[in-house]
C-alpha cells in the first residue's frame, strides 16, 4: 500500500512519486555516495601526511578528472548494455580500490586509486541518473529532484563528518573497509532494477549536448557553485584553525545538510512556480557564503558562511537539473545526466586543484573570497539563459 501522502496526492490527480524501481534505485545511490563521500575528506588529509599540501588537492583533483572523463563517454555504454551493467560496473570500480587503499599510503599508488574510484562514480551517476529520471513523473519532475535530493544528501550529511571522526578514532584503513562494503553490498539492489532502453524521443549524443546552449548555460551555473564544494570538503579541514577544530566536523556536517534541505525546497517550489527564477538567487547566496567563509579564524562566520553557501549550492542543484531535464525528450535524459554531472564534478575538480595553487601564494581567506567573486560571474549565463527562454 503507498504511504498516505502519495495516495492523497494521486487522488488530486497527479502520479505518485515513489515505486518499487525508484526505491532501489535509492539503494544504489546510497551505496555509490555512501562510499564516496566517506572518503572524500579522509583521502586528502591521508595524503598530506606522505605528500604535502598540494597533495590534498591533487587526490581530488584525480577522483574529479576520471569522473568526469567517464561521464563523457558513460552514455555510450547505456546504450550499448542498458543501466544494469554499468551501474553495476561502477558501483565494483567504487567498492574494490577502496579496500586497495590499506595496502600503500604512497601518494602515487593512492591517485591511481583515486581515478578508478571516479571512473566507478561516473558509471553510477550516468547510469543510474538516467533511469532515475525515467521512473519520475514529468509532472513531478522537480519534486522528484528534490527528492532523490534529499536521498542524495543522507550519505554525504553522514559520510563526510563520519568519514573524518573514524579516521581519528579508529584509522584510516578502517575507514577504507567501511567505503568498500557499502558501495559493495548496493549490488543486491540492481537486478530489481528496469534496463532502461528504447526510452522515447531522437538521441541526442554529448557532443551535440555542449553544443546546445539551453543545457549548457545552466551546466555552468552549476559548475561555478560546485567549484565551491571541492574546495569546502578538501580545504576546511586546513584552512581552519587547529583550535577551532570543531568547526570543521560541523561544517562538514552542515554543508551536505543545508544543500539538502534547500535542494527539496526548491524542487517543491519549481513544480509549482517554476525553477528559472531560483537560479540567480542560489548564486547570490552560493558567493556570499563563500566570502564569510574566507573569516577561517572566526567560528561562527565560518559555520555561517557554509550555510548559506551550501544552501544556495542545493538550489543551483534542483533548479539547473530540472530545467535541464524539462527541454529534452526522454531518449535525452543521458545526455543532460551526463552534462550536468560533468559540470558538477569538473567545478569540484577545478576548484580542489585551483584552489590549492592560489592558496599556496595567497592564503585561505584570500582565495575564498576569489572564489565569491568567481562564483558571482555565473551571473552573466544566469540572464543570458532567463532572457533566451522566457
Amino acid at each position: 500500500m503507498p504511504p498516505r501522502e502519495e495516495t492523497a496526492l494521486a487522488l488530486d490527480g497527479r502520479p505518485p512519486l515513489l515505486s518499487r524501481a525508484l526505491v532501489l534505485r535509492f539503494v544504489t545511490v546510497v551505496g555509490a555516495l555512501g562510499s564516496l563521500f566517506l572518503l572524500m575528506s579522509v583521502v586528502p588529509l591521508r595524503a598530506t601526511t606522505s605528500g604535502g599540501q598540494d597533495a590534498a588537492g591533487l587526490t581530488t583533483g584525480a577522483l574529479m578528472l576520471a569522473t568526469v572523463v567517464g561521464e563523457l563517454t558513460a552514455p555510450r555504454l547505456v546504450t550499448r548494455y542498458g543501466h544494469r551493467l554499468p551501474l553495476a560496473a561502477g558501483l565494483v570500480l567504487l567498492g574494490v580500490p577502496a579496500l586497495l587503499l590499506t595496502v600503500s599510503d604512497d601518494l602515487t599508488w593512492t591517485v591511481v586509486i583515486c581515478l578508478l574510484r571516479g571512473l566507478g562514480f561516473a558509471l553510477t551517476i550516468v547510469a543510474g541518473g538516467t533511469l532515475t529520471a525515467a521512473l519520475i513523473p514529468p509532472e513531478r519532475r522537480a519534486e522528484g529532484l528534490g527528492l532523490v535530493g534529499v536521498v542524495s544528501g543522507v550519505p554525504s550529511l553522514i559520510g563526510l563528518p563520519l568519514g573524518v571522526w573514524l579516521a581519528d578514532k579508529a584509522g584510516y584503513e578502517t575507514v577504507f573497509v567501511l567505503a568498500a562494503l557499502v558501495a559493495l553490498a548496493a549490488l543486491l539492489a540492481v537486478p530489481g532494477l528496469p534496463d532502461g532502453r528504447d526510452l522515447p524521443g531522437p538521441t541526442i549524443g554529448v557532443a551535440a549536448g555542449f553544443r546546445t546552449g539551453s543545457l549548457v548555460r545552466p551546466a555552468v551555473v552549476l559548475a561555478t557553485t560546485a567549484l565551491g564544494s571541492g574546495i569546502a570538503v578538501t580545504f576546511l579541514p586546513l584552512a581552519v584553525p587547529d583550535n577551532l577544530g570543531g568547526v570543521i566536523a560541523t561544517a562538514l556536517f552542515v554543508h551536505p545538510a543545508a544543500a539538502t534541505v534547500a535542494r527539496w525546497l526548491a524542487g517543491r517550489h519549481g513544480d509549482r512556480y517554476g525553477s528559472a527564477g531560483l537560479v540567480v538567487p542560489a548564486l547570490l547566496a552560493s558567493a556570499a557564503g563563500m566570502l564569510l567563509t574566507a573569516l577561517t579564524n572566526d567560528a561562527v562566520a565560518v559555520v555561517t558562511g557554509v550555510v548559506l553557501f551550501s544552501a544556495g549550492f542545493g538550489i543551483a542543484q534542483n533548479a539547473t537539473l530540472a530545467l535541464m531535464y524539462a527541454r529534452v525528450t526522454a531518449s535525452g535524459y543521458g545526455t543532460v545526466t551526463a552534462l550536468w554531472n560533468f559540470a558538477y564534478d569538473a567545478g569540484m575538480g577545478v576548484g580542489a586543484v585551483a584552489f590549492g595553487l592560489i592558496a599556496q601564494r595567497t592564503g585561505y581567506p584570500l582565495a575564498f573570497a576569489l572564489t565569491a567573486v568567481l562564483t558571482l560571474a555565473a551571473l552573466l549565463p544566469a540572464f543570458t539563459d532567463r532572457a533566451a527562454n522566457g
